[in-house]
């Protein structure tokens, strides 16, 4: 069975779709695109980060905020009727720590970092239901530092162990968008954000951040922040949210 939301202030809205995804685990979710409004991109504005790099549009948050209420009013409509299109990300690599390569990030436009940010508030109330206690990878609220705590405490009960740390080699740049998109139905089956969303590591929808480069099937960009359900829009680049 799929549950519909409703909606209502912000704050509300999100924990009655926290409660909905907590109390019915195996069910999917819809229109979750009716519950992305202007209040709900007014706080995804105060979430963004306003000292960014610009996207390749070369937008500044300043500069967006001079006409904040009809900017926003423009992206809701569009992303409502289904014509907002994601501007291509301005992408770069940086080092890896040791000298091991690069690593790619994505700059998108003030705007997109926007919508982003509303999309991954709505989506993060349903997935953190889901996630183990003992996950602590880019959640609300948790630190590797508080994973390095829990850790201490275990070994301290057990009396000390082995603590192996494994790194999966070029895991953003072999993950399929396809595997990402089926996860992502599994909770969410949605005409609106499955229209035009791009995700975290995929050349095409969610979490990751910058350089120039077309959408493939089996990358996925670090630096984004931007979910799979919604956008893939092959031979175009991918988004990401900071």
């Amino acid at each position: 069975m799929q549950q519909t939301l409703s909606c209502g202030n912000v704050s509300t809205k999100l924990q009655r779709i926290a409660q909905l995804a907590r109390e019915h685990p195996e069910r999917s979710f819809t229109a979750i695109s009716h519950v992305i409004d202007i209040e709900l991109l007014k706080e995804a504005y105060h979430r963004t980060r306003k000292d960014g790099a610009v996207g390749v549009d070369g937008q500044t948050a300043e500069k967006y905020a001079t006409q904040l209420e009809s900017n926003l009013e423009s992206l809701l409509n569009r992303f409502k009727d289904g014509t907002y299109r994601a501007p291509p990300v301005k992408r770069v690599y940086i080092p890896k720590g040791g000298g091991r390569g690069l690593r790619p990030i994505g700059i998108p436009t003030f705007e997109d970092k926007i919508l982003q940010r509303a999309v991954s508030m709505v989506l993060e109330a349903i997935y953190e239901q889901d996630f183990l206690g003992c996950s602590y990878g880019f959640r609300p609220k948790r630190s590797a530092h508080q994973a390095l705590e829990a850790i201490w405490k275990i070994l301290m009960d057990i009396n000390g162990g082995w603590v192996v740390e494994v790194d999966l080699r070029d895991f953003f740049g072999s993950l399929g968008q396809n595997q990402l998109r089926s996860f992502l139905d599994r909770r969410v089956k949605d005409g609106g954000s499955g229209r035009q969303g791009h995700n975290p590591t995929v050349e095409s929808t969610v979490m990751l951040v910058a350089r120039i480069q077309t959408c493939s099937d089996t990358t996925v960009p670090e630096g984004n922040l931007r979910f799979i359900a919604w956008c893939k829009r092959p031979g175009r680049p991918m988004d990401s949210v900071p």
